[in-house]
């Protein structure tokens, strides 16, 4: 793949990724800025401290144009991130074309979300231990690490496994034993338990969810939309590539 086809694809996916946020801000501000604020006027009520702070930035900025750019922000950094990820996977991961790796690559990203988020999900405010903050952040990049460690050492299991036992088995192989090291990973990194006694349980599920709501929205769009705009361009740079029909002669 030359330069001018990962500049093509770079810029397809910074645009992806920016319409992938438009989308997921649009799932945030609908789902999860509610929850945010209910779990604030929890975290106000039961306060010990009732003096009223001056705020930096206030709750209606921080809803708004504050949730706007931290989201369009992370989708188009992700965007280019991923486009990248993009050109290096395609033509390595088997015989697929520009749509179905960039749904692979999404899925993958998904996961490599959701195997930390399962032991360290996230939380709203007014639950978690500020002393423990530090912890949890380096925990959670952690479990990070360690699942996108997992998944490429599965994709290698199943490749090799391939020839033995075939695409279906290899594969269940992988996936099998990528959920087992999952597992033990989530057996043995350290916990934490910070509800604060009284937080309603069903609004600390429903923010969670709507997290996961979020990413999922954002890395589906984002495949659509990548994988329809890549294949815009790698047919046309793998046919030019391409050497010439010999001319039939008579």
């Amino acid at each position: 793949m030359n330069s001018l086809t990962i500049r093509n694809l770079l810029v397809r996916g910074l645009l992806a990724g920016l319409a992938a946020g438009v989308v997921a801000l649009v799932v945030a501000y609908l789902l999860g800025e509610p929850r945010v604020d209910a779990a604030i006027a929890f975290e106000d009520a039961h306060s010990h401290d009732h003096g009223h702070e001056m705020e930096v930035v206030s709750r209606g900025m921080q809803s708004t144009a504050g949730l706007a750019t931290g989201v369009l922000v992370y989708g188009v950094a992700l965007g280019g991130i991923a486009a990248l990820v993009f050109c290096f996977l395609l033509g390595r991961i088997g015989r697929f074309g520009a749509r179905t790796t960039a749904a692979l690559l999404s899925g993958a990203a998904l996961l490599v979300y959701l195997v930390p988020f399962l032991k360290y999900p996230a939380n709203p405010p007014a639950v978690g231990n500020p002393d423990t903050i530090g912890q949890r952040t380096a925990l959670y990049f952690l479990m990070m690490l360690l699942g996108i460690l997992l998944a490429v050492g599965a994709t290698i299991l199943g490749r090799r496994l391939a020839p033995k036992l075939g695409n279906w088995y290899a594969t269940v192989t992988a996936g099998a034993a990528f959920v087992v090291a999952v597992a033990l990973a989530y057996a043995f990194l350290p916990s934490y338990d910070n509800v604060p006694h009284g937080f309603p349980g069903t609004l600390l599920w429903q923010f969670r969810l709507s997290t996961i709501a979020i990413q999922l929205v954002l890395w589906t769009a984002f495949g659509l939309l990548f994988g329809h705009l890549a294949e815009r361009v790698v047919p046309t740079q793998q046919r030019a590539a391409a050497p010439a029909a010999a001319p039939v002669t008579s």
